[in-house]
């Protein structure tokens, strides 16, 4: 509930924020996640689709978890807790705007399916991997409270998925003259 409140703090200090100082369209097209790269946020400014953007954030939540497995396999000398911790939350910041962008989709009747099948596999995918974590993983009293988010969050994310593929429109039919 705590990480909710906070995202939920979060947007509407950003919109608050957004709308007092930038015109609609430019608020609309800015993406400053203090967990995205630079290079990362102008990618998702520039994907063209909901779909890409979907895609995007997904292949930045599984970087995350990449990132993670290695600097507990690899301890960085300084800072290793942090990191530890920075990287679970900057995945599970991934993966709650991917399903914010299913949300928006089905909102906006886009054709999003690539993206939402594409959550439940990789979700399925993740969950494995922060499961095991939850169980054995090294250290884990370091980075439990974070784990735990990001299981909570994926799991959500996996059953808005599964909800958004039975209410998201049908592809359109094509027709041969």
């Amino acid at each position: 509930m705590n990480r909710k409140f906070m995202l939920v703090a979060l947007m509407v200090f950003a919109a608050f924020g957004a709308c007092s100082v930038m015109p609609a369209r430019a608020a609309a097209q800015r993406v400053d996640k203090d967990y995205l790269s630079s290079v990362e946020a102008e990618k998702i400014r520039d994907a063209e689709t909901t779909n890409d953007r979907i895609k995007l954030f997904l292949t930045f939540a599984e970087d995350r978890l990449t990132k993670f497995q290695y600097e507990l396999d690899h301890p960085s000398s300084n800072k290793h807790t942090e990191m530890l911790n920075y990287l679970m939350n900057s995945y599970i910041g991934c993966v709650d705007d991917a399903a914010d962008l299913i949300q928006l989709g089905l909102e906006k009747q886009d054709n999003i399916r690539q993206g939402i099948d594409l959550m439940a596999t990789k979700s399925k995918d993740f969950l494995e991997i922060l499961k095991k974590y939850s169980t054995s993983g090294p250290e884990l009293e370091v980075y439990k409270d974070n784990l735990d988010d990001a299981v909570e969050g994926t799991e959500d994310a996996l059953k808005e998925a599964e909800k958004a593929r039975k209410k998201a429109a049908p592809p359109p039919i094509r027709r041969k003259n």
